[in-house]
């Protein structure tokens, strides 16, 4: 996963918009992707809107701090979670216009906002930043398909398995898992009622795989059970 690196930053005064729980500084921050481009860095509180559905995509986001999701609200008024986004991760990369997703603060994030018209001009003078504009659009694919085999062709076991596993690999920790998510999340990640998440995870521990010290944090007890079910 491609990770952020600040080197520099000159930081304008804040500006605070109370209502919407967000800090906004103008900076000069130069991830390791995106070495030289000007952009801002916000600060959002737990629960704010980052972007909402349709807003013009305007930017290309890395999350610098803290997780996010993007979610989409579906005619008969259920959530669909596309993504959970986390440190180092990018979103906005979009095909249209407009954002097909929202994307909400789960925890107090911190996002770097590039203009994405901004980056194209400085990928097609600079091929170092044009591979790594490719990087992000093929992982953004790759995550979109295993997203899709995922709700399409998994138990609830193997869904819930697939993904303890794939937060361990993300987090870089094979014994324990840090869940900023909550169960609801989980579900509308997996297509899955809350009861039933609540269940399969119960079923995990009674079966000696997982331990459950709190519902936010997962201890692997039978990693390769785990892996297993992921590769069902």
């Amino acid at each position: 996963m491609l990770t952020a690196v600040a080197t520099a930053r000159n930081i304008l005064p804040e500006m605070k918009d109370r209502s919407a729980g967000i800090v906004v500084k103008g900076s000069r921050f130069a991830p390791s992707n995106f070495i030289g481009l000007m952009g801002i860095t916000m600060h959002f509180e737990r629960g704010a809107e980052i972007v909402a559905e349709e807003d013009p995509a305007e930017y290309v986001y890395q999350v610098i701090s803290g997780t996010v999701r993007t979610c989409k609200l579906l005619s008969n008024g259920r959530r669909q979670i596309g993504a959970f986004l986390m440190e180092g991760d990018y979103f906005g990369m979009e095909a249209r216009a407009v954002h097909c997703f929202a994307a909400e603060a789960i925890t107090d994030a911190t996002i770097h906002m590039i203009n994405r018209n901004t980056a194209f001009a400085a990928a097609g003078r600079d091929p170092e930043i044009a591979r790594a504009l490719w990087d992000i659009t093929a992982r953004s694919l790759d995550a979109c398909q295993q997203h899709s085999l995922l709700l399409g062709r998994k138990t609830a076991l193997e869904k819930i398995g697939s993904f303890l596993t794939e937060m361990a690999e993300r987090q870089g920790s094979h014994a324990e898992i840090e869940l900023p998510m909550s169960r609801q999340d989980i579900a509308d990640y997996l297509g899955l009622t809350i009861e039933t998440v609540s269940r399969t995870m119960t079923q995990l521990e009674c079966a000696g795989t997982i331990a459950l010290p709190t519902s936010r944090h997962v201890l692997v007890k039978r990693r390769q059970e785990l892996a297993r079910l992921s590769a069902c």
